[in-house]
Parts: C-alpha cells; sequence; structure tokens
C-alpha cells in the first residue's frame, strides 16, 4: 500500500503544477496514469475506468480551489465570465456524469480526440480572431458551459482544454483564459462527484475505502501533493510571455490527443 500511496502523490505533485500552468483540472494527466495503477493493483475490470474517471473528478475539486485562488490573487480570473458559464456547467456536468457509464466509449473518444486536437492548433498556430469577435450573451454562456461541463465529465476533465480556446476566440487575454478556466473548474468538479458518488453507490465488488466510484487512497494521495504545487503553476503562468504560454498549453493538448489517439489504435 505505500508504494501506491506514493504513486498517488508524485502524480498529484504534477498534475497540481500542470492545473496551476495552463487552468485545467488535470483530470486529463491524471486518469490515464491511474487507470494503469488500478489495474496494476487488480481492480475489477468492468469498473476500473469509472473509478479512474471518479476518482480524477473528485481530486479537481481540490486542484481548481487552490488554482483558483493563486490566479485570483494575479488579477487573473474573469468572474463576470464564471457567473456567466456556471449554471450550463453545473446542469452539463450533472447530466453527463450520470450517463457516463452509457456513452460508447469508442465513439466519445474519437470525438473527443478531434476536439482537442483542432484546440491545439488553434493555440500552436496562434490564431487571431476577428477584433469584434466577442464573448455571446447570457443564453450563449449558459449553452457553452452546458456543453463544456457535459464533455468534460465524461472525461473527467476540468474544461480548460475546451474553456480556455473557446475564451481566447472570443479575444479574451491569455493569462485571464487560464485563470477564468482554473475557477471553471470547480463547478464542473463539484457537479461531477455528486455524480459519480451517485452513480457508484449500488455497484458491485467496488474497492474500499470508497464513496461510489471514488476511490478515497488515491483521491487523498493526489490531492495532499497538489494543493502545494498549484500554486506554484499559477505563479510561473502569470510570468510567462502571452505567446510563450499559448503555445506550451497548445503542446501539452496536443501531447494528450496523440496519448488518446495512440490509445484507440492499439
Amino acid at each position: 500500500m505505500t508504494v501506491w500511496l506514493l504513486s498517488y502523490v508524485a502524480l498529484g505533485l504534477a498534475s497540481g503544477f500542470i492545473a496551476g500552468l495552463f487552468g485545467v483540472g488535470g483530470g486529463l494527466t491524471i486518469v490515464p496514469i491511474l487507470l494503469l495503477l488500478f489495474q496494476a493493483q487488480g481492480f475489477p475490470v468492468d469498473q476500473v475506468m469509472h473509478i479512474s474517471l471518479g476518482t480524477a473528478m473528485a481530486t479537481i475539486v481540490v486542484t481548481s480551489i487552490s488554482s483558483m485562488r493563486a490566479h485570483h490573487q494575479h488579477g487573473a480570473v474573469r468572474w463576470d465570465i464564471f457567473r456567466g458559464m456556471a449554471p450550463g456547467l453545473v446542469a452539463g456536468t450533472l447530466v453527463g456524469s450520470l450517463f457516463a457509464s452509457r456513452v460508447p466509449t469508442h465513439s466519445l473518444a474519437i470525438a473527443f480526440t478531434g476536439i482537442v486536437y483542432w484546440a491545439s492548433l488553434q493555440m500552436l498556430l496562434d490564431f487571431k480572431p476577428k477584433p469584434t469577435r466577442q464573448l455571446p450573451g447570457a443564453g450563449g454562456l449558459i449553452g457553452v458551459g452546458g456543453l463544456i461541463g457535459g464533455v468534460s465529465s465524461l472525461v473527467a476533465a476540468g474544461g480548460g482544454f475546451l474553456s480556455v480556446p473557446f475564451m481566447v476566440l472570443c479575444n479574451i487575454n491569455i493569462r485571464q483564459a487560464v485563470g477564468t478556466s482554473a475557477a471553471l473548474g470547480f463547478p464542473i468538479a463539484a457537479a461531477g462527484v455528486i455524480g459519480y458518488i451517485v452513480g457508484g453507490w449500488s455497484a458491485a465488488d467496488l474497492p474500499g475505502p470508497n464513496l461510489g466510484f471514488i476511490y478515497l487512497p488515491a483521491f487523498l494521495g493526489v490531492v495532499l501533493a497538489t494543493i502545494f504545487t498549484a500554486p506554484v503553476g499559477a505563479r510561473v503562468a502569470n510570468r510567462l510571455p502571452v505567446k510563450q504560454l499559448k503555445r506550451a498549453f497548445g503542446a501539452m493538448l496536443a501531447l494528450l490527443a496523440t496519448k488518446m489517439l495512440w490509445t484507440l489504435i492499439g
């Protein structure tokens, strides 16, 4: 057990820094590694992916708070955007997490990989949106929030892979987009955790101690580490040149999409 706990802590140190640096929840990084660790421990094959998703979503609750506070201190959070998108995020995430087990995994993964590659290309090519392009109105923000929340819940992500490119396309400064995305990760994660707890509450043969699809030892090991490294990543994000930060975010998205594509091909 000690070896596994140390593995969870190491994962938390890395994912916390990434979450703070790019304004993402870290789930896209955490899920593949948790899946490998849980498989190595012999978790039930038919439940291991759901446990990975639920546990990762639970860690995002803590990571997003730590990252959000750090970005807020640097004045990088657009709270007006947060208030506009939060209702849609909560609704979309709750619905998506409750029905996560019914979604065809292969089809979802293909669509998701395409979306991530598209977002990465926008960042790497330093795409310049039209100067007149602005954020949509209240209804549009709720709709976009619902879409981002639904997709994020199905892959246990904080939504930054979609919310950052969306805000950049609407001429929001990349630093503010990253900081606001960190804040948006909290309602996504909070609603997602409820869904994964309810969805796994009556599931049989889950490894304990657990709370639905959340494996508590992994959750605690990861979050204890992210508390320390997420603020560090946020400080680095606010010191990097805008173009460099934008391309670094694009490169990270490309790596994640390639990893998923490799898994699909395999």
